[in-house]
């Protein structure tokens, strides 16, 4: 496993974001950009061989000449659970997300939801699942979840979220079959009931059509997929139904706004943490 790494600007690293998650393929096996330091952005990228690296590394020189891509060798060990492994709580309004040892800790009267560190993306700390987390949680004093969709569940955490606010059933959907693997488990050690998880890309699976509409849907993907998911999700969301979006850096969120406007999707409101923005509709009734 190799990580390759970028510090610059803002303006720089957010295009050189854009170049390695829209390109068909990417070398990347994952991405983030994240303001590092005042005034100072930082790129990571992972990728599993060093030729894939040093592709990653030329995308990001070219996109931003500016920037100096630097690839680090990981030493071959379960990584992301040790990175995780000794993070602290997040707090999301009425929600704590944490692991076994932390949650012991947490403060009490929240809702808690107990994501142990693994590969499936979903622990809280990224902002686009803070964000989710907020607007589930915003939503949620006005109305009950009802039947839930989450695309891209990853960990399965906002999905968990909705059915510990009342949920009546949530469906899963992720590209990766370890992160489904990963969701279902999540659920079972929260002990919730009807999650149904499933190893499909974006909606397409006739056992979500038969299953909605939906009152509430997640999708905490990328823009280009969530502009393309746009028709789709409103097939699938019932009237009324409120619609949580992210995986966007805040210049990305204007495309994905107009793509749901244009599919008769009304903006409510706009959460940004950490440099990402989530957005937040409500289908007309």
């Amino acid at each position: 496993m190799y990580q390759i790494t970028a510090k610059g600007p803002r303006g720089p690293i957010e295009t050189a974001w854009d170049a390695l998650a829209w390109a068909d393929p990417s070398p990347a096996g994952a991405v983030d950009a994240k303001e590092d330091t005042r005034g100072g952005w930082r790129l990571d990228a992972f990728a599993e061989t060093l030729e894939e690296a040093e592709e990653c590394a030329a995308i990001i020189e070219e996109a931003a000449p500016e920037l100096t891509a630097r690839i680090e060798e990981i030493v071959e060990r379960d990584w992301v659970t040790m990175s995780l492994e000794g993070l602290p709580p997040v707090h999301a309004g009425p929600f704590v997300v944490a692991g076994s040892h932390a949650l012991a800790k947490a403060s009490p009267g929240k809702t808690s939801i107990l994501i142990e560190a693994g590969p499936a993306f979903g622990t809280g700390h990224h902002g686009t699942t803070l964000g989710c987390l907020l607007a589930l949680a915003e939503a949620s004093r006005h109305r009950r979840p009802g039947r839930v969709l989450d695309l891209g569940t990853g960990s399965g955490v906002l999905a968990i979220g909705a059915l510990k606010t009342g949920a009546e059933l949530a469906y899963g959907t992720d590209i990766d079959r370890d992160s489904v693997f990963v969701a279902r488990e999540n659920g079972r050690k929260n002990r919730v009931s009807r999650f149904f998880v499933h190893h499909v890309r974006g909606a397409n699976y006739p056992g979500l059509r038969r299953a909605g509409p939906y009152d509430t849907i997640f999708a905490n993907i990328l823009m280009k997929p969530l502009i393309g998911l746009a028709p789709e999700i409103e097939r699938l969301s019932a009237p009324g139904a409120v619609i949580i979006l992210s995986g966007l850096l805040h210049h990305q969120a204007g495309p994905v706004k107009a793509a749901f406007e244009g599919h008769g999707m009304l903006f409510q409101r706009r959460i940004k943490r950490d440099g990402w923005s989530s957005l937040v509709f409500r289908k007309a009734r």
